[in-house]
């Protein structure tokens, strides 16, 4: 009898992956299904099953992979999965190694389009109150878009025949290709921080939508959106939409459209001009003629016409005024003389010496102590004794009070 050979757990597993490995189906096959239990880990590894309705398989993404995806897979959304399926020889689970990822129904492209869309009009980011007015007349605008397409040139053209005295300045990008949008977005910050211009321009001429996709990134819309400078976005021809012309201040059908939409045709200008000129010296003979009669009637009044007239008539006046002024105050001072006369009288009725000169006299102690009573004066006790003209200084020999009062008392 053979002896049978023993594996290890993970002797089982390698032995499987490479089983696996070397089959031609599983190395690289498509997988159609519904996305359930996305997860997106920190390290930018993309986990999540796909599933049917009768079986599900593990899926990963791996970072470097998962670079090219343009869009954010999502719970439930019906997706062509491209990789190879093989073991995981540490839990011995089956697996798709997912390279590529394709949304079903519609290109990923169209929904990345779509999402980043939803994303920014959820932040306000295309609200019109952010939209800028542009300038009536500018005098400089910066043209961001690609120096070697028939686009810049068709635009130079244009604003060079509608408003010469406007400067042009190209802030030469890349249109399409990596790092297309980075170059776009920083030529945008730019022209805000150096203030090159009071308008810019940015967009390219048509193509497919891989090639217009630089405007269709997160990066060129937010530049965009906090640019302080007036953006018109002038990207392909009048069916492309991007997600730039939803950020920007206007959207121009072309860059041919964005250059008639920047500035005024000077020759309808000159036009309306030579228009408006007779109906402009009409209202200023009008105006004219006004002033002239308002002179007219200003020269004609008094003031003008008999200047001494108003300053006698206003001599008058302030005599008048004064003389009024000085009758009041002759009437206060009367009643201040009367009022004082009133008071004086009243005082002097009340003056001590008015007393003394009818026959009183005002006796007081040693303390000098005015006395009012006969009570506390004892015989002997020294007296000061007031009189109109001086004093007596005198001692009380007896103390006798009057009957009706010691009765009452």
């Amino acid at each position: 009898m053979m002896e049978q050979t023993v594996f290890t757990p993970s002797q089982v597993g390698q032995y499987i992956k490479s089983f696996m490995d070397r089959d031609r189906v599983l190395s690289g096959i498509l997988v159609r299904g519904e996305v359930s239990n996305y997860k997106l880990y920190p390290s930018r590894h993309h986990y999540f099953t796909l599933k049917d309705a009768e079986g599900a398989l593990r899926c990963v993404m791996f970072r470097g992979d998962a670079a090219s995806l343009r869009f954010r897979p999502q719970n439930g959304m019906q997706v062509v999965a491209a990789g190879r399926i093989t073991v995981f020889p540490r839990d011995g689970q089956y697996q798709l190694y997912c390279s590529r990822l394709i949304p079903e129904g519609a290109g990923d492209l169209h929904l990345a389009f779509e999402q980043l869309k939803e994303k920014l009009f959820r932040e306000g980011l295309f609200d019109q109150n952010r939209k800028k007015p542009l300038p009536a007349y500018p005098e400089r605008i910066a043209l961001v878009t690609s120096p070697a397409g028939a686009a810049v040139r068709d635009m130079i053209r244009i604003l060079g025949a509608r408003w010469p005295s406007a400067g042009v300045y190209v802030l030469p990008v890349r249109v399409q290709g990596e790092g297309a949008a980075e170059e776009i977005a920083a030529a945008i910050d730019w022209a805000n921080w150096q203030r090159v211009a009071d308008l810019i321009i940015t967009g390219r001429g048509g193509g497919s939508m891989e090639e217009l996709w630089a405007f269709n990134e997160e990066i060129v819309a937010r530049a965009i959106a906090r640019s302080r400078i007036p953006v018109i976005s002038a990207v392909g021809h009048e069916p492309d939409v991007t997600i730039a012309d939803f950020a920007a201040d206007l959207r121009a059908a072309t860059p041919s459209n964005a250059a008639e939409l920047a500035v005024p045709d000077q020759a309808e200008l000159y036009a309306w001009l030579r228009a408006a000129a007779p109906r402009l010296g009409r209202g200023l003979e009008r105006t004219l003629s006004q002033r002239r009669r308002d002179l007219q009637r200003l020269a004609d009044s008094r003031p003008f016409s008999q200047p001494g007239g108003l300053f006698r008539e206003r001599r008058m006046q302030l005599d008048y005024q004064a003389e009024r002024m000085a009758g009041a105050l002759r009437r206060i001072l009367a009643g201040q003389r009367q009022r004082q006369g009133r008071l004086a009288a009243a005082l002097d009725a009340m003056s001590p010496l008015k007393v003394l000169s009818r026959g009183y006299a005002i006796a007081a102690d040693e303390q000098g102590n005015v006395l009012t009573s006969v009570k506390g004066i004892c015989p002997g006790d020294a007296l000061t004794v007031r009189l109109i003209d001086g004093t007596v200084n005198c001692r009380a020999e007896e103390r006798k009070e009057q009957e009706w009062l010691q009765r009452k008392s």
